[in-house]
């Protein structure tokens, strides 16, 4: 059989991973434009090796899915607040029974027996084992491995795959297919030399030399003394003083703060030396609940290499804002696949277990070649079963983590996306980081210097730019000014790597403007118009960078809010450092959502879920920040303007607003 498969492989005269001839029944189903310059096709995959592949059938009721969400969700919906069980949600959405019925009488057609296909608990999947060469054959196509020009690692896919046309309806999408391996990376915090809190820094290269002589800003006299040097030295005292946060007074069993971490570890020891220094309200020895996914640890020692910042500075911003509130520590992924996989979706497995693959027969995983895998082969790996449905998500989680969008196709990620619309339903609220590189991804994602394009210089949209969650970007003080004066969008320059480091927004590529979000962007072409040159992406994303253009007009913008993301104090492995990026912003966002559910819950109103048509519809509840600007990809690129920006979003948060906003809803 394998001399057939070669033998095919040498008439179609292709020596990599591309469609054979098609009967006239079958059509391309995906198409991969490019690979991603980092990655470099290798061999053809032996022919009998055993690939596990995952059909993801097309869900029911999705064009109703965003009006379901937006009846819970907006503040002048009469059933605001009434949110959906999670067996409401999975019988909603489930696959019909024709799809499944039509797919797996193809599967048979094409001599995959039966008995070896699996059905997920969820009837979202059918999964099954078999050799190379009968995938290729009834995908028509060619499976290559692909190997990481850095780290080695191997991935398998193809570039393009094609079904009979009576089944492409049912089905979403196949893997191993085009997806390839996308590099979760930590939306990047960056940080400067030790310093102390009232002294000038010693010499380093992210912060200007201009400490020595300094001059209280105008006004900073009539402050308390913990206040009056924010502009170099944020605190959790400035941070409740720019948004006016009072101090946390609740603990309740219902309104844990949930934090995703991954490839990043805390430490005690830098918790207890933030907590003596910045936030004494906290006793020492506070710690999250560790809800540990697919083998996720922590903590760690201080001088540990898992322990980079992340970690430290979520937790240290979340429990000086909501103490005695706990914290829930979603640690994801063993020290193997922690940062490598496709993107949140062992994540999303072990919160809801209708998103997981897994079964009892011995499945283990959802996308194998791009997803992280268990039990994890590796050595010294998780050995045990992918977790599904193990963890309750708590009402708020926080994450500040991101990938760029282009690292995976389309349809997996609105697959992914529509997990986050079926949180939302539930009543949870999801925010996101929105990335640290302006309007490109992060140097060395797609290319170099992160943008898209032949000449990279079109702009790169940080996932996810899923209208699901709420996306949130950086603002900043000067060095100059003091916690009363307005903020500015966030942009440093941190030395190499880093010269344009700023808050992320943009456009998306994969989602077009939401119902909730068409009246700000808008106004926003009306009346700021970037002048900028466009395009309008299609349906696949397959027109990037058209007509020359920079961004797609007729994308989903963010971020959606904002909040300070500079110079905050903070100690990693026992060193006080200045941590820079929207790693700080999201956890501000993600503590103020968890004050506001502790008070609702005091009167007797469940949680606010999904919050962006509330806030969209109530722009009074925002500080606007109309200063700054998030350059990248060789180019300005946006600015900070009145009203909603693709900057800073509809701006930074007035905390007495927003808690009289959300008390008042039903």
């Amino acid at each position: 059989m394998r001399s057939e498969v070669l033998a095919a492989a040498l008439a179609a005269f292709v020596a990599v991973c591309k469609a054979v001839p098609t009967p006239s029944t079958y059509a391309v189903h995906e198409k991969r434009s490019s690979i991603p310059r980092e990655w470099n096709r290798g061999s053809r995959v032996e022919g009998e090796a055993i690939l596990p592949i995952r059909i993801g059938l097309t869900q029911s009721n999705l064009e109703n899915a965003e009006a379901h969400l937006m009846d819970v969700s907006h503040p002048q919906s009469p059933n605001f607040g009434k949110h959906w069980t999670q067996e409401d949600v999975h019988d909603l959405f489930a696959p019909s029974q024709d799809s499944v019925d039509a797919v797996r009488a193809w599967l048979a057609a094409s001599g995959i027996s039966e008995n070896v296909v699996t059905h997920s608990d969820n009837k979202g999947w059918l999964a099954f084992d078999i050799p190379a060469w009968q995938a290729e054959e009834i995908f028509q196509t060619e499976y290559h491995e692909h190997v990481h020009s850095t780290s080695g690692n191997v991935r398998v896919g193809c570039d393009e795959y094609s079904l009979p046309e009576h089944v492409r309806e049912h089905i979403d999408f196949i893997s191993p297919g085009v997806k390839m391996s996308a590099t979760l990376r930590k939306t990047e915090i960056k940080r400067d030399i030790p310093a102390s809190r009232h002294h000038r820094p010693g010499p380093m290269k992210k912060v200007p030399d201009h400490f020595h002589h300094w001059t209280p800003p105008s006004g900073a006299g009539k402050l308390p003394a913990d206040l009056q040097d924010c502009g170099r030295n944020i605190t959790p005292v400035c941070l409740k003083a720019l948004y006016q946060i009072p101090n946390a007074h609740i603990k309740d069993n219902v309104n844990q703060l949930g934090l995703y971490e991954s490839g990043d570890k805390y430490s005690q020891a830098d918790l207890n030396s933030f907590f003596a220094e910045y936030a004494p309200n906290v006793p020492q020895g506070t710690h999250p609940l560790l809800d540990s996914i697919d083998g996720g640890e922590a903590p760690v020692a201080p001088g540990s290499e898992d322990n980079t910042g992340e970690s430290d500075i979520d937790m240290d911003i979340g429990f000086s804002l909501i103490y005695p509130q706990t914290i829930t520590l979603y640690q994801v992924d063993d020290e193997i696949e922690a940062n490598t996989d496709g993107g949140f979706n062992t994540f999303l497995d072990a919160l809801d277990g209708s998103y997981c693959t897994y079964t009892a027969d011995g499945i283990t995983g959802d996308t194998p070649g791009f997803d992280s895998e268990y039990p994890d082969p590796a050595p010294g790996g998780y050995k045990g079963k992918l977790q599904c449905g193990t963890y309750k998500p708590t009402r708020v989680i926080s994450v500040s983590y991101g990938v760029s969008e282009a690292d995976a196709p389309p349809n997996y990620t609105r697959r992914q996306c529509n997990e986050f619309l079926k949180l939302g339903l539930q009543g949870h609220t999801i925010v996101y980081a929105s990335g640290d590189y302006g309007v490109a991804s992060f140097p060395g994602d797609d290319s170099d210097n992160g943008c898209l394009g032949d000449d990279s210089t079109v702009y790169n949209p940080s996932f996810p730019t899923c209208p699901y969650v709420t996306n949130v970007g950086a603002t900043r003080l000067y060095d100059d000014q003091t916690v009363l004066d307005k903020e500015s969008a966030l942009q440093a320059d941190l030395g190499p790597g880093a010269e344009l480091f700023a808050s992320a927004g943009g456009f998306a590529n994969y989602f077009p403007v939401p119902s909730y979000q068409k009246s700000a962007v808008a106004e926003y072409f009306k009346n700021h118009n970037p002048g900028l040159p466009s395009y309008v992406a299609n349906a696949d994303a397959t027109n990037v960078g058209a007509n020359g253009g920079v961004y797609n007009r007729a994308g989903r913008g963010f971020p959606d809010v904002s909040a300070n993301g500079a110079q905050f104090r903070a100690f990693n492995n026992q060193t006080d450092f200045h941590f820079y990026g929207t790693s700080l912003a999201a956890p501000i966002w993600g503590s103020i959502m968890t004050l506001i559910n502790e008070e609702r819950t005091v009167i007797g109103k469940g949680p606010v879920g999904f919050i962006n048509p509330t806030l969209y519809d109530n722009t009074w509840v925002f500080n606007d920040i109309v200063n700054g600007s998030n350059p990248g990809c060789g180019s300005k690129g946006f600015s900070a303007v009145p009203g909603w920006d693709p900057v800073t979003g509809l701006g930074t948060p007035k905390y007495p607003a927003l808690l009289g906003l959300f008390l008042s809803l039903p």
